[in-house]
């Protein structure tokens, strides 16, 4: 049974020592930092601030390392990630209209609810579905490459995994943080490393809290590029159930926009979806969650509640 403690951003007030200790997690400690690409390597804050032994997996850099030497193997990973990139191109065009028009009946607030109020809803199914359809052909097309290439049994790959297996069964637990949330995920499952994470206490934050949910949730409701809409991304390692952590909620999301969050949560209303922003956390036992005075949710009346313990 996965122990994970879900943490906000690290970069100006850094919580993960105070997660390990209540964990009560004897070191070394493995960490994952595959998100920072090139920066993988730079612990040295992490490490003053835990004060305790750690080791690196270096997933990024195994990684690479794999790509270099199995030149047949890189050449099928790019062409899937390359096919991947495409359905989420097309996913993205279709939910742009179907998103908008959701947006455009919300502002019909003069309107009488037994109007709009069953249009509003029939358009977020239809967002719904999308996204289901969405993750039905990722997940297949993630299958399909699984079974053509078997990565884990591959040499340039098989050793890595037996050398991570080792290093893990003598650490006391995972650290995951954040980064580029692509990477992160691609690197976690090119060692397919989730049935060895769920034998061990996580604490994660950013990027790294988002991997470890079933599905992987983007969001940005103001982009450099223009307006933005929220995409499933991909299916996550689903450790734990139930929930859609939002990293840096308070910059990414409008969450002062009633419409805003009501669409965003009666979208994934099979979910609670949490904003950690810095100093949140929540934690995972297994089965149930553990809040904190806090902690917050979005709700379908558009605002950000209280989210007592379930």
């Amino acid at each position: 049974m996965v122990r994970v403690v879900l943490l906000g951003p690290q970069r100006h007030n850094q919580t993960i020592a105070r997660a390990v200790t209540d964990l009560d997690l004897k070191g070394p400690l493995a960490v994952i930092t595959a998100g920072w690409q090139e920066r993988e390597a730079e612990l040295e804050e992490l490490d003053a601030h835990l004060g305790m032994e750690t080791v690196n997996l270096n997933l990024h850099q195994r990684g690479e390392e794999v790509f270099r030497r199995d030149t047949t193997f890189t050449e099928a990973h790019r062409q899937h990630q390359d096919f991947l990139k495409r359905l989420q191109e097309i996913y993205r065009i279709r939910l742009s209209k179907t998103q908008g028009a959701v947006h455009e009946l919300m502002a019909k607030h003069q309107w009488p609810h037994e109007i709009i109020g069953p249009e509003i809803e029939d358009s977020l199914q239809a967002i719904r579905n999308l996204d289901e359809h969405h993750l039905r052909r990722i997940r297949g097309a993630n299958r399909e490459f699984e079974r053509k290439w078997q990565p884990s049994d591959r040499p340039s790959i098989a050793g890595h995994r037996m050398e991570l297996s080792e290093i893990l069964e003598r650490c006391g637990g995972v650290l995951i943080a954040g980064g580029h949330v692509a990477v992160l995920l691609n690197r976690l499952r090119l060692f397919k490393l989730e049935p060895m994470l769920s034998q061990k206490p996580l604490v994660a934050w950013s990027a790294g809290a988002m991997v470890l949910a079933k599905r992987i949730v983007l969001f940005h409701d103001t982009p450099p590029q223009g307006q933005g809409f929220a995409e499933v991304f991909e299916s996550g390692l689903g450790l734990f159930s139930n929930l859609i952590p939002l990293p840096h909620a308070e910059k990414r999301l409008q969450l002062e926009s009633l419409d805003r969050v009501s669409i965003f949560a009666r979208r994934f209303s099979h979910s609670i979806c949490v904003p950690l922003d810095e100093g949140d956390r929540i934690d995972w036992d297994g089965n149930w969650w553990r809040t904190t005075e806090n902690t917050r949710k979005l709700s379908v009346g558009g605002q950000l509640e209280q989210w007592e313990e379930i």
